[in-house]
Parts: structure tokens; C-alpha cells; sequence
């Protein structure tokens, strides 16, 4: 069954909980409608073969990447920080340095709320210490599609310390 479909089940089973509870469409405050959404959808996660591994609070963002990644329109690019600790970043076929940078910004901040870490990065500190390293290759412009650079699905990039200029 498709996404699609299993939504459109979700919705049909609220639906129908209104009618057997006794209550109108509009008999359901808008917070209780959209508890009963999540409900549906997290189960239908939970169930999905593809998307089970996914946390209990994904986003929306995660959810249709996911769903970008399983039909070839994304790739993981695998980021590895100095102490060797790595963040699978889901981006699409065509991403550009940019996109990577800012799907890794999202995807260290909201592992960083999962994990109720209050400390903020400074990610303009980052990008003026680090370059992007890919395959002997420093990622250095923004605009330039990480296929440029050889970076398909899987592939691991690190971080590489800038040198300062005097």
C-alpha cells in the first residue's frame, strides 16, 4: 500500500471514529482531529516496512526524504566529524555543497533537541574553520553539484581544517 493510500485510510478511519463516537465532522475540536492524525500516521510508520526505523517524532522533512531516498530521487551522503563520530544526510540527486550544508545543519539540530541538548552551534564558525572533504578534493564552492565533486549515494565526507591565511 502506498503512503498515499495509507493516509487516505487514516483519514477514513477518523472519519469513521466521528460516526461511531456520535459525533459530527465538525463535532471534534481541531486538537483532538489532529491527535487522532498522528496517531494514524505513527502507526502506519511504525507498520511500514521502509519508515519503522524512523524515530516516534519525525518530521515531515525526514518522512519525505525517506521517501525521496527509497524511490532514487535522494542520496546519503555520510558526514564524518574528527572525532569520528558520523550523520547520515539525506540530500537530492542534484544537491549542490550548499544543500549538503544545510541538510547537515538540520540534521545535527534536530538530533540535538531529540536529545535535549540545549547548546547551539555556530555554524558560521564552522563553515569559516572547516571545508567539506571529499576524496582528496576540499568542497569550496556553495553552487557546485556534489556529483561534480564524484559524491554519490553512501559516500563518506569529512571535515578538514581550514588553513588560516596571514
Amino acid at each position: 500500500m502506498s503512503i498515499k493510500e495509507e493516509l487516505d485510510l487514516v483519514e477514513t478511519t477518523v472519519y469513521k471514529d466521528e460516526e461511531d463516537n456520535g459525533c459530527s465532522s465538525t463535532g471534534l475540536s481541531h486538537q483532538e482531529a489532529l491527535a487522532k492524525v498522528e496517531v494514524g500516521i505513527s502507526e502506519l510508520i511504525k507498520n511500514d516496512p521502509l519508515l519503522k526505523f524512523l524515530p516516534e517524532d519525525v518530521t515531515l522533512e525526514e518522512l519525505t526524504s525517506q521517501i525521496a531516498l527509497e524511490h532514487g530521487g535522494a542520496m546519503t551522503v555520510v558526514v564524518q566529524r574528527k572525532d569520528g563520530e558520523e550523520y547520515p544526510v539525506v540530500v537530492e540527486q542534484k544537491a549542490t555543497v550548499g544543500n549538503l550544508k544545510k541538510a547537515l545543519q538540520r540534521h545535527v539540530t534536530l538530533k540535538q533537541k531529540r536529545e535535549s541538548i540545549s547548546r547551539t552551534l555556530s555554524w558560521r564558525y564552522v563553515w569559516k574553520t572547516y571545508w567539506l572533504y571529499f576524496n582528496g578534493q576540499k568542497l569550496t564552492q556553495d553552487t557546485k553539484l556534489l556529483k561534480e565533486y564524484g559524491i554519490t549515494n553512501n559516500s563518506m565526507v569529512t571535515f578538514i581544517k581550514r588553513l588560516r591565511v596571514s
